[in-house]
């Protein structure tokens, strides 16, 4: 699959998250820690894609993908590179699935993956 096919966002990194969320950065990490948020070192520097967030919070339905995803020994970059990138189960990329509200059907196909 070729890296134009992925999903289109802006990359935001933890100052702009600190300064989107309104939360302190021990806040943040702790969004990153307990999985409402994944971000990886991209071009050397963390960042999380912007499309995470949703009317500036996490998008409710992020976290429990996150952990099944995780679950099935996922990292954070195959993580990110799975809900980014089209999934032809789902008939587009999970995360527009998940901003669509068809969490269960993208944690369905999340979970085959282990």
């Amino acid at each position: 699959m070729s890296e134009t096919s992925r999903y289109e966002t802006a990359w935001l990194t933890i100052p702009d998250l600190v300064e989107m969320l309104d939360e302190s950065l021990g806040r943040v990490r702790r969004l990153l820690d307990e999985h409402y948020l994944v971000g990886s070192r991209r071009d050397g520097v963390f960042k999380v894609p912007a499309v995470f967030l949703v009317d500036g919070r996490p998008l409710p339905s992020l976290r429990g993908t996150i952990i099944v995803l995780h679950d099935a020994g996922f990292d954070p970059d195959e993580t990110i590179d799975w809900l980014l990138t089209p999934e032809e189960t789902i008939g587009l990329a999970p995360i527009e699935a998940l901003l669509a509200g068809r969490k269960s059907e993208v944690r369905r196909v999340a979970a085959t993956l282990a």
